[in-house]
This record gives C-alpha cells, structure tokens and sequence, in this order.
C-alpha cells in the first residue's frame, strides 16, 4: 500500500505500545520498525534483494559520509540514492550532525552551522541546517532530518542546555529549507541530553512546529540504559500522539523492547552489521560468540527454526571457522543472520501489539534470552 503524501497512522495500541503503519508514496513502513543502516549507500555485507526479503521496509543513509564520497550532486546525477543503491522503498537519511561531532576533525561550532575537516582526506566544508537539508534533498530521501548537536554524556547541564537551544533554532531554519515537499516529511529531533527539564522544554517546542514526525536524539552516547529509559518516560508523552516517534541509534534487542514499550515507533542502529563483522551472532537464545573455541567442533546450526539460511544452514563449526580464519563470507553469513532476528524481533513485536499481548512477548523473549545458548558439551 502506497499514498502520495506522508500519512501516520495508529492501527493498535497494547499499553503504551503502538502499532502503525507510515505510507509514502516509494511504500509502507510497518511499525514498530528496525531500519537496517545504509551509511554509505551500502548495509555493510548485504544484498539490498536480501534485506529486503528479510521483511525491512526502510533503511537508513547518512548525509555526512554521502557528502564526503561519493558526494550528493554526484548521487542526484545518477538518479538518487534509490537508484544508485538499488533500494526501491523508502529511505530515512541522518543530518550528519551526529558524525559531524564524533568523526569529524577539527570541527568549529557557530550560531549558522559548524565547519570541519573530513575525517578521510582532511578537506574542509561547512555543514549548515539549510546545507543538510539540501544534500538530503539531493539524495532524494523520504524522511529527512533535522541538523543538531548532539553532545556526549555525560556533560554538564549547562554544555546540554547551549546545545539543546541550538539544535532548537536549526529545527526552525531546517523547516522553512525543507518548504512543503509533497510524500516526504522532515522530523525534528528532541534534545536534552540526561536533564529531564530541558527534555520536556525540547520537545514542547518542536511540537509546536508541527512537523510530520519527532526523534529522540543523544542517547546511547555512553549513559546507562536506565536513563535512556528514563528520558523517553519523560519525553514520549510530549510528543504528539499522532505522529511517529524515532528512537536514534539504538540499538541492542533489549533497548528495542523496553523502547516500544514506552511509545517509540522507529530505529536504527549498527550494532547487528557490525556485530556480524566482528563474530557475534544474535538469536532468539540470546548472543552466541562465533569466536569461541567450543564451536570449533559443533555441527549445529545457529538456531535450527530459523527462516533465515544463514542461521539455519551452515553449521557453527563452519562460521567459526569462517571467522577466525577472517573469510569474508564469515561477515556475510553473520551478518545475514542478525538482521534476519532483528526483523523477526520487530515482526513478532507488531503481532504482540495487535493481539494485546506485547508484555506477555517481552516476558517470552527476555526469558528465553536469560536461559541463553546451550553449549554442544555441557
């Protein structure tokens, strides 16, 4: 199902939370959902056929490493970003505020924007809120984002405050760039670090610009869960009801679970690609360390009720082996599999929300999590 504008709407709710659908006209977006991260116009290690067969919707492209290679105009002449990465549905692309403040080299804060050095050649730019949104609009994303600061925690009151006021003024000047752009949307991104006032201030704020939807950045920046659990009790009742809600770079399976479970609607997150890069499978038993000496001799496949081939069809003496012997199909098989469970975790969400049974499925799949893998030689 596809709509020529940008619709939200609500289809079950189970406590706090919500089951949805977003149509655009390139197609729907099932929530709550995983967005498997495109950086670079590429989900490291995969076929964009395979991550689509795998039940994502939507992925995510980031406008700082776009611009740098191999740069927005070149995408635009091509086609955009759909056609140059062969993904046909929709795409939410970052600012690139967040890569600008943690990647970037020596980088230079002001009222207008922030310039910097790319971290890969050492050439200058400037990033603006007007620029961001010009360069998303160059890859033709569906979802766009607004340019802010995000600051590490922990950082004091004072460094969140100035950053989270900035942030509130490029929401403004990323509104009037972004104009009225029919089937896309821009979402505003709350700020506030760990201080629960300035939370509720920023997303008051960015209520009142009415825009299409809102994500809750700077977390998962080195705070622990608890208060990343914390700040979305405070910040999603700010937040319109009718509107999806996007959690930022989170993150582990648990954080998924215990997010949806106060009212978030989207994710993102590296941490299944680059998990598979690096041996470490997830499953419905929990995490299973390919790198490990006891799976040198044990044919069994990950997880044997897998729909997916890589957890399914190759023995975890085989990925051990793939692994330690630094095989790139090692990275693929892996990283295939941790996608594939992600996606199967969000299904199995939307199903449970449907059916008013999302805590009794939280409660299922953190026990079987608990009770873990069961080693070949016990």
């Amino acid at each position: 199902m596809t709509s020529e504008n940008f619709e939200f709407r609500l289809i079950a709710t189970d406590g706090k939370a919500r089951r949805g659908e977003i149509t655009m006209p390139r197609g729907t977006v099932r929530t709550p959902a995983f967005m498997p991260v495109g950086t670079g116009g590429t989900v490291k290690a995969m076929y964009m056929d395979q991550v689509r067969d795998l039940g994502a919707d939507i992925i995510l492209g980031n406008t700082y490493h776009l611009m740098l290679r191999p740069s927005a105009e070149r995408v635009a002449k091509l086609g955009g970003l759909h056609a140059f990465a062969r993904w046909p549905g929709p795409i939410l692309t970052d600012s690139g505020g967040f890569q600008v403040m943690s990647l970037a080299q020596l980088r230079k804060l002001t009222e207008s924007g922030v310039t910097f050095r790319s971290h890969i050649d050492g050439r200058a730019y400037e990033m603006t809120p007007e620029r961001s949104i010009e360069i998303q609009g160059l890859l033709d994303s569906d979802i766009q984002m607004q340019l802010d600061e995000c600051v590490a925690l922990p950082s004091t009151p004072k460094d969140i405050q100035r950053a989270m006021e900035l942030s509130l003024r490029w929401a403004e000047r990323c509104k009037i760039a972004f104009g009225s752009q029919p089937g896309k949307a821009m979402f505003g991104i709350v700020q506030g670090g760990d201080v629960a006032d300035l939370r509720i201030r920023s997303a008051q704020a960015l209520k009142g610009l009415d825009l299409k939807g809102y994500a809750v950045g700077g977390l998962a920046v080195g705070e622990p869960q608890e208060i990343m659990l914390e700040m979305l009790d405070i910040t999603c009742p700010e937040l319109p009801g009718d509107k999806p809600r996007y959690l930022m770079g989170v993150g582990t399976p648990d954080d998924i679970l215990k997010s949806v479970a106060r009212g978030i609607d989207m994710f993102d997150c590296v941490m299944p690609t680059r998990a598979g890069r690096h041996g470490l499978a997830f499953t419905r038993r929990g995490k299973v360390n390919l790198r490990n000496a006891r799976h040198a001799d044990d044919p069994r496949p990950l997880d044997e009720e897998s729909p997916c081939p890589a957890a399914r069809d190759y023995s975890r003496a085989y990925l051990h082996h793939l692994v330690k012997s630094g095989e790139a199909l090692g990275a693929m098989l892996l990283t295939w599999n941790n996608l594939s469970y992600y996606q199967q975790l969000m299904q199995g969400i939307r199903g449970a929300i449907e059916v008013s049974n999302f805590n009794g499925f939280m409660e299922e799949t953190q026990v079987a999590w608990a009770r873990g893998d069961i080693p070949l030689f016990a």
